[in-house]
């Protein structure tokens, strides 16, 4: 049952994209051209967006377990940090510069040619380098260090 509400909630998500024209790469800069010919459309779009967030999220903390009896996992409040704030400049810059963030980039995949399948395959080559970073330094600051360990 996972599987198929996982799936439902995927197509939903996707069909959302499509229809606010968030998966067309045009729409979204035009967006985002503030100083040009400005188009505030996808701002609706989001504002949309984070109100049914705010109600998932509100009825979602006040329960213990979800429909189906899985763990809720709402994630705590975190301080802002150099690694957030640096993460949320690439991730700005990429839009800004593409007009594609991850989810209608996906959704975007079959009608959007060569530039949606480069701009996919290198987002899928930043998460595999940053999860190897990220691995390299968990490693090395569980190992013990040198000047502690006996000769």
């Amino acid at each position: 049952m996972h599987m198929i509400t996982a799936f439902l909630a995927g197509l939903l998500f996707g069909c959302g994209l499509i229809l606010s024209g968030m998966s067309n790469p045009a729409k979204v800069l035009a967006f985002l051209d503030v100083a040009g010919q400005w188009d505030p459309s996808l701002g609706f779009v989001m504002l949309g967006a984070i109100l049914v967030a705010a109600i998932a999220f509100r009825v979602g903390g006040a329960r213990a377990r979800t429909v189906f009896g899985g763990a809720i996992h709402i994630p705590g409040a975190a301080r802002v940090d150099a690694r957030l704030v640096l993460g949320s400049a690439i991730f700005g810059v990429g839009w800004g510069l593409v007009g594609y963030c991850p989810g209608p980039a996906l959704t975007s995949l079959g009608v959007g040619g060569w530039p949606t399948l480069l701009f996919v395959a290198s987002m899928i080559a930043g998460m595999v380098v940053f999860e190897a970073v990220e691995r390299i330094a968990a490693w090395r600051s569980a190992r013990p260090h040198a000047a502690t360990e006996a000769p």
